[in-house]
């Protein structure tokens, strides 16, 4: 199967020598003179590299071959991380490289998608939001609830981000994990 380059949007995942792509942003060229063009950006599915790339109008590309599965996180050993299909029990060791920035979010029996191209993990989606707990942090000092200032936290996965004052160890935390912002106390 092909998409032509009418049917290009965002977010669309295309297959380009073998690797599969993600086209970030794209637009429509018709020059006064001349064929018209697509020109896109592409984010590489496997590396994160974006590239810009130009495609004669009615070019055909590739459907990549992609596929999800919902995997909980078991546990870590010496080298991989391992994760169970939630349906078949079926268990899947990533290295740190194939997991990426996602690492920092991997608590036990979290659920997240796994990206597999061709049968071989290439990434991991993970909840939008997720409630972690401060493992460490600075005592809070009473009255300090208003004010908009920050300081850092380590969360019990080890990430360290900003939170307000007023939260102090052993509380729990809603985070953000598109941009790994505090959102808000859960507890």
């Amino acid at each position: 199967m092909q998409y032509a380059t009418s049917q290009f949007r965002k977010g669309l995942k295309i297959e380009m020598l073998g690797e599969p792509f993600v086209i970030v942003d794209f637009q429509h060229v018709k020059p006064g003179k001349g064929g018209a063009f697509v020109r896109t950006k592409l984010k590489s599915l496997i590396t994160g590299n974006v590239h810009d790339k130009t495609f004669r109008s009615g070019e055909k590309v590739d459907v990549p071959n992609l596929e999800e599965m919902k995997m909980s996180f078991l546990y870590k050993d010496d080298e991989n991380y391992h994760f169970m299909d939630t349906e078949t029990y079926e268990q899947m060791g990533l290295t740190p490289d194939q997991i990426g920035e996602a690492l920092g979010y991997l608590k036990e029996n979290i659920v997240v998608e796994i990206l597999l191209h061709n049968g071989v993990p290439i990434g991991i989606e993970l909840p939008m939001f997720l409630e972690l707990t401060v493992s460490e942090t600075e005592p809070g000092i009473k009255g300090n609830t208003v004010s908009g200032s920050t300081k850092p936290a380590r969360l019990e996965t080890g990430l360290s981000i900003q939170v307000p004052l007023f939260i102090s160890e052993g509380e729990v935390v809603k985070v953000d994990t598109r941009t790994g912002e505090y959102i808000e106390r859960v507890s």
